[in-house]
This record gives structure tokens, sequence and C-alpha cells, in this order.
């Protein structure tokens, strides 16, 4: 209600505010609910808000409407029913005084206490013992698994990994099933040591009704908890594949592998000697989202700073859903709405740049690799472009992209393989029979540099195609492609598909990719959203120097 065509709505409110003893000079997170919803609703003395967007709608033809519109609206507590989801009706039926809908927005331990205190006729107790049963058995699982403080109302795309994780794993003892297989690719992830306890009583659980639980997993914990331990390696990719160690935590840390070694302190991530001092830092006042209590946090800059807690404690909101967006909006002036929070300061001008990197897939098509991601493929290009075969049958650095038609196949069009579609089924990738799955036109392939083609170079790995460049001078090539290396992803082929790399590894490749652009980068304040999610201690080690 700012400028001087909305001021009429501010100042009924504030010059009436006495008339109804309202605090207008109180912040709005201090207000209480029924205060709350008097600005929503208003009164005979102001337009409520709800009023106030009613009359914008009405006149949306104007675009100042549209504007104020888009700006400060968005999703809200249905007013019809308060969130509820259900019409009145559904409202009228009761259990021990409460509606469904109240039932809904209780934490599981307090509905679980509700729940067997519940006073009940015999016949009652008949008709419904066997839904109570099983009501409370779901409930005591959930809260097994350490998800006490969750309401059934909550939405799932606000829950964290570790969260989410856990409510499929409850699900899966509710079910007691028994004679069956378990397969959990990496359950700790998003878990902090607390709730990771927790994790293997329920997995013990699984296993003690009469499973086979098998565990893809770094953690050291679960390690020890474990009967048997299949160590895979020596190392990455091409120089892995192969059994290591086999048997029970004792015998594993006596293996000479990596994963023995680091279990035993033979190999250790070292602690840095001294800290580095921070230069400047920023501060979030009041972050009140979800679980936050209305707390002040402070982030120094120039410094490694880690945000840790147990799994639904307030982690992600604080950092992917107040202090990013609230940056982003601070210097692109666009972005998503960041959650509640009071104000941002501190050394905010001395940021120039902020860089999200999560571990969503680094590319769109399934022809996005690691070597396009960090710009050293059109190093690639250019170097097979300015061979004489190439000169001679006129090929330009497009020809050698399988990208853009030109010297792509134009059966598989640059993919390496066609899709047959299956109807009913699962589709079928087949390699395709024109170019053999090397993604190249004939011609395009026999253009050699130190007797290797495009598809050779892009079938090698990071620390191959590093040594075959530095051989043969090509230092530039070879820069570029170092910060893979940096990361610890030497294992990786150049030209391996985006939908073949796991999360930790995509998030790595978008790591090299800032650091190919070096110091002439400004000021760039960097997010990563758990960048240890898959990573062995060895590569953890790699990641930190990095």
């Amino acid at each position: 209600w700012r400028g001087e065509s909305m001021s009429w709505y501010r100042d009924q409110l504030v010059n009436n505010a006495y008339k109804f003893d309202f605090p207008i000079h109180r912040p709005i997170f201090e207000l209480s609910e029924a205060e709350k919803q008097l600005l929503w609703d208003g009164n005979k003395y102001f337009t409520g808000l709800h009023k106030f967007f009613q009359q914008l709608e009405e006149k949306s033809y104007k675009i100042q409407n549209r504007v104020m519109l888009s700006r400060y609206r968005g999703k809200t507590k249905c007013q019809t029913c308060k969130g509820k989801r259900l019409r009145p009706e559904a409202e009228y039926v009761k259990i021990g005084s409460k509606s469904i809908g109240e039932l809904s927005e209780m934490p599981l331990s307090e509905l679980s206490q509700f729940i067997r205190n519940l006073e009940l006729t015999v016949f009652e107790k008949k008709v419904v013992g066997r839904l109570l049963k099983e009501i409370e058995s779901r409930l005591k699982f959930m809260i097994e698994v350490g998800l006490e403080y969750l309401t059934l109302n909550r939405k799932s795309n606000t829950l964290s990994g570790g969260e989410s994780q856990r409510i499929n794993l409850a699900t899966s003892l509710g079910n007691s099933l028994v004679g069956s297989m378990y397969i959990l690719d990496e359950p700790s992830i998003g878990l902090h040591p607390r709730d990771t306890d927790r994790l293997i009583s329920v997995l013990k659980s699984l296993r003690d009704l009469g499973n086979t639980v098998i565990v893809v997993e770094h953690d050291e914990d679960i390690m020890k908890a474990a009967d048997h331990i299949i160590d895979i390696g020596p190392e990455a990719g091409y120089f892995g594949g192969e059994v290591v160690a086999e048997g029970n935590y004792e015998q594993i840390c006596q293996a000479d592998t990596l994963t023995g070694r680091y279990l035993t302190g033979r190999l250790e991530i070292e602690v840095p000697k001294q800290r580095r001092k921070a230069k400047g830092a920023i501060k979030i006042i009041g972050a009140r989202q979800h679980n936050l209590k209305n707390i002040d946090v402070t982030f120094p800059l120039n410094n490694l700073t880690v945000v840790t807690g147990v799994s639904g404690s307030g982690k992600t909101t604080l950092i992917k859903n107040i202090l990013y967006p609230a940056i982003n909006k601070l210097l692109n002036g666009i972005g998503d709405k960041p959650g509640d929070f009071s104000k941002i300061e501190g050394d905010l001008s001395k940021v120039k740049q902020i860089e999200f990197v999560d571990q969503n897939p680094i590319g769109r098509s399934s022809r996005s690799n690691p070597v396009t991601y960090i710009k050293a493929y059109d190093d690639i290009r250019e170097l097979f472009a300015n061979q004489k075969r190439a000169q001679l049958n006129g090929f330009l650095p497009k020809h050698f992209s399988f990208n853009v038609d030109g010297g792509r196949c134009d059966t598989c069009k640059g993919d390496g393989e066609v899709t047959v579609e299956m109807q009913f089924m699962a589709d079928v990738h087949l390699t395709c029979e024109q170019c053999g799955g090397k993604r190249f036109k004939k011609e395009v392939l026999e253009v050699n540099f130190q007797q290797k083609n495009i598809d050779d170079v892009l079938r090698m790995t990071v620390d191959e195609a590093i040594a075959f460049f530095k051989t043969y001078e090509q230092d530039k090539v070879a820069n570029r492609l170092q910060p893979l290396q940096d990361v610890g992803l030497g294992y990786v082929q150049l030209g391996q598909s985006s939908a073949t790399l796991s999360g930790g590894e995509a998030q790595r490749i978008k790591l090299a990719s800032f650091l190919t652009k070096g110091s002439n980068k400004e000021h760039t304040l960097f997010i990563f959203d758990e960048p240890t999610t898959g990573l062995h201690f060895h590569d953890i080690k790699k990641l930190l120097k990095s």
C-alpha cells in the first residue's frame, strides 16, 4: 500500500487502528493469529487484503493491477476450508471431539498419544479395533524412524531427502513382508549421525522379520552395523569393477584397500592446521519458515561454511528457501520468493554473483556430457578441424559436433543409438547400425589426430585424455580437462552421456566448470547441496581440495 494510489488503503488501517485496538507498530510475525486474520478479512473500518486483491482482479485489464497481483500474490491457505482441503460436512464428523482436519494437523507423536487414549464403548472397539491397530502400528513406525515432528497434512514436496527416504522405509516396515529382498541406494543421504542410528535400527528390524537387506553405502556407521560387506574397487570407473575385499567390518579394516585404509586411519581426510579468516559476513535476521524458530544466522565471507544438523531441522529451508532466493533477488532482481525472514544485512556489496550447485543432471538431452559442459569440446573440435584431412574435405569445427547436422550420423542424430518404441513396454535402445555407435559419418571418423579419431577421443577417460593431449603438446585442451581430474572424475569418459552420471558426479562436473573459469570470476557465493552424496572417503578428500 505504497504510493499515491494505494495510500488510501493504508491510511484506512493506520488512522482507525485505535478504534479496534490493533498494534500497527508491531512486526507482522509477532501478531497473534487473530490479528493476522483481521488483516486478511478487514472490518468496517478498513479494507482487508482479500477484498483488496479481489478489487484488483475486477480491474485486471489495467496493467498496474496485473503487476501488483503477480508481485504480491502467492499460494496461501484456502479461506473456505482453512487449508484442510475438505468440505464443511466432512468436518462435522468427530472422533474424540476432533475432526479429521484437526487430526491431520497434529504432530505424529501427539496423534499417536491421542489414538492410544481414545475412550471407546465395547461396540465401537469391535467396529474399529482392527483399524486402530493398523493406525497405531503405522504411526509407531513413523516415530521409530525419527519423524515424530511431522504432521499428516505436510506436503511431500516440502520434505527433505532424508525424510522421504525414511517414510518409504516406514511403509516397508508397516507392510510386514517376509522373505523379501530390499535394495536401498544410499539410505543415509541427508542424514545426521543421530538419524543414522535410527535408520540402522529400522534396517535391522526389516532383516529380523526374515528379509534380506542390501545397501549401497559409504557411511562408516552403516558399515559397522552390517553383517557382511562387499568392497568393490580398487578405484573408480575403468580402474574399478573388481571385488577387492569381502567379509565383516573387522575383515574389511584389515584389507589393504582404500576403504580399509580409511576405516583404520592409515589414510585420512586431513583437518586443516590453519583456519581461514573471514573477510566480512552476511546475516539473515528472523528466519522463521517451516521448522525455523525466528533465528538469526551469520555466514562469513571468503570461507568454507558447513550447515549441519539432524534431518528435518531446517537446513535446506534456511539455505535453499531463504538465503539463496533472497540474495539472488538482490543481485538479479528476479527469482523465487524467499521464505519468511525479517531482513538480510552485512557485506552484501562484496558478493557479485551467486551459484546454487545441486545434483540435477548437467544437460537436458542424452547427448550432453562432461566435455561439452566444461567447454573443452570446443577446443577439441577446433583441433580436429585443423588437421590436413579435415581441411581437404572442407570440414569446420561444427562437423565434429554431434549436436548439429553436418558431420554427425544422420540415422541416430549423434546419439550413437536408436530408440525403438515398444508401446506398452519400456522403450528399447539399440546401437545404431549406420555408425556402429560412433555417432559420426564415416568421412568424419577418417580424420585423425595422432592416430586417434573423434570417437576414440570421446571414449577416453579424463585421465587418459589429459595424458594424451599433454604428450602431443595440446596444453590448452589438457588444462581445460584438468578440473575434472581435480574433482575426482578422472575415471569418467569424455563423451559419457549425462543420463548415466550419478547426482554426485553431476554436481562435481558443475564444480569443475566453475574451476575452468579461473580467478577472473568476480566474488561468487557458491551454495552446494550435500556435495558428498554418493562419495567414498577418497572422493571426499579430492572434493575438499577442489
